[in-house]
């Protein structure tokens, strides 16, 4: 009881009570002002991230963990009385993460900092061997001749990073000579690694199997983020043989250690558990609307996440910020206009195939959307919205942010018309379709460095006064757009800029074929 109390004293003390001054409301609203109370003075954001985050945990698609958020979900919605299902739409490889544990032996002992990448297969023991590193080749002929030299050992099979301090801190501290130096030699050696693999004829993807195939015990790489401790951590592509990432600064010691001939040998004790195909959900929660229930207002975030972190703010945030905004809609607007649907995706990070899946199965959907909002890009306040080349959807923007308090609204900037969303999240699943799908862009809070797609990307690294103001926020969206009389636009624009990729005029980007499994490793 103890533990709890002080769990939120905490949360109290860092996160704070609802604001206390009173709001200036450009029209008196209130509904508005109902969702800014019950927003801001009960806001139920920290216990469900707290919740969600720190319990179920991270949230890789084919995993128990999103089964498990899955079922979550739909149980906070059905206990606040809003009706909600889980929505099968497919299988994918289900995999479940167990121990990992990487020890240096020789020439000293030291515990290194790793972990499996997803689905990649575990150790049936602790192995024990030797550290090699991936030489430069000259041809692929002198690959061929290497690979056999692999059998029983770890291969370091990733660029080494001469330096694991930020530019930040070298711009900051060192001479400009120095720091220019440091460059210039990082560059060479990134170059001369490049080199070396495509004079093998082999991709950094590829390399992995390659060392299985010629029995290696195990591929140990590192994708340094390029900020303190920080790794981006994806995926493996072996059946048999461990791959795993190693922290930059161990990363380093072991590729100088092999490189100075100096004998590193590691011990691997790594468990994980391959499940098969498993069925895969969307969570799908629904306010059915009174008077226009065939057009749709969409709140939209993914839930599904890489599982080198928590999944915090990629995307335990975004789906946070809609659950919450249901909470309150449920209460302050609970029989809105038009139908609120709330869309809790998964397999965004294999491809936005949930949402994906969702809108070419439920075209009635699509077909009656009056806007969907969808958030995935961290903890911060929402600071840009896009028209996603919707050329008049700006002015029912402009109407809707017109009547929401200065406090939430002043930092937004609406880009109008923007070009239309091809990928990157799970709103461009709907705007293939024509239809009008908003990604509610967070400012950075450095997000592309230290929380996307990383082992940083964990509870502590939340901003709970935007994530509460960013709830509230969509709430009102939400209501201001299913009560709107007129329907948003979907007049598109038909004038594009270059492709710099191609040069030739972009397009309106076409929906992906949609995968209901997850299909043979390549």
């Amino acid at each position: 009881m103890k533990c709890r109390l002080l769990a939120l004293a905490v949360a109290a003390v860092l996160y704070g009570p609802g604001v206390s001054y009173a709001q200036s409301f450009a029209r008196p609203d209130p509904v508005l002002e109902a969702i800014w109370r019950e927003g801001m003075d009960s806001s139920r954001v920290y216990p469900l991230a707290q919740a969600l985050i720190d319990s179920i945990g991270p949230r890789l698609t084919g995993s128990p963990a999103l089964r498990a958020a899955n079922d979550w979900l739909v149980q906070r919605y059905r206990a606040w009385g809003i009706d909600a299902r889980n929505e099968q739409y497919g299988t994918w490889r289900g995999w479940r993460r167990g121990v990992t544990h990487l020890d240096l032996l020789e020439p000293r002992v030291r515990t290194l900092e790793a972990t499996m990448l997803a689905w990649s297969p575990g150790t049936r023991a602790p192995v024990r061997a030797a550290v090699v590193a991936l030489p430069h080749f000259a041809d692929a002929a002198q690959f061929e001749r290497w690979l056999p030299s692999v059998r029983g050992r770890f291969v370091l099979a990733s660029f080494p990073q001469p330096t694991c301090r930020p530019d930040e801190s070298w711009q900051e501290w060192a001479t400009p000579e120095s720091f220019e130096r440091m460059k210039a030699e990082r560059a060479r050696v990134a170059a001369e690694w490049a080199s070396g693999l495509a004079s093998a004829g082999v991709s950094p993807r590829d390399l992995p199997t390659r060392l299985e195939a010629a029995g290696a015990a195990g591929v140990l790489t590192s994708r340094w983020s390029l900020g303190w401790g920080v790794d981006k951590v994806f995926d493996a592509h072996t059946r048999r043989t461990p791959v795993l990432d190693v922290s930059c600064e161990d990363y380093g010691l072991l590729y100088r250690l092999a490189a100075n001939g100096q004998g590193p040998v590691v011990r691997l004790d790594a468990t994980a558990e391959s499940l098969g195909e498993v069925p895969v959900f969307n969570t799908i929660a629904v306010l059915r609307g009174t008077e226009k229930p065939d057009e749709y207002v969409v709140l939209s975030a993914h839930l599904d996440s890489w599982d080198g972190g928590s999944g915090a703010t990629d995307n335990g945030t975004g789906t946070i910020t809609m659950l919450e905004a249901a909470r309150i809609l449920h209460r302050v607007y609970p029989h809105p206009k038009r139908t609120i649907l709330i869309g809790h995706w998964s397999g965004e990070e294999q491809g936005l195939i949930g949402s994906n899946a969702f809108a070419a199965d439920h075209p009635e959907v699509v077909k009656g959307l009056q806007a969907l909002f969808n958030q995935d890009n961290g903890t911060g306040r929402v600071s840009t919205v896009t028209m996603q080349g919707f050329t008049r959807a700006a002015g029912a923007f402009g109407r809707w942010l017109a009547l929401v308090p200065e406090d939430l609204a002043r930092q937004i900037t609406l880009v109008d018309p923007g070009l239309p969303s091809g990928g990157g999240s799970d709103n461009a699943s709907f705007v293939c379709r024509g239809a009008p799908g908003f990604f509610l862009a967070s400012n950075s809070w450095d997000y592309g460095t230290y929380t996307w797609h990383t082992n940083r990307d964990t509870f502590d690294k939340i901003s709970f006064d935007d994530l509460r103001r960013n709830a509230v926020l969509t709430a009102m969206l939400a209501y201001l757009a299913s009560e709107d009389p007129a329907p948003v636009s979907r007049e598109r624009r038909t004038i594009f800029p270059l492709d710099p990729r191609t040069g030739e005029p972009m397009t309106w980007p076409q929906c992906r074929d949609v995968p209901r499994h997850s299909g043979p490793l390549p």
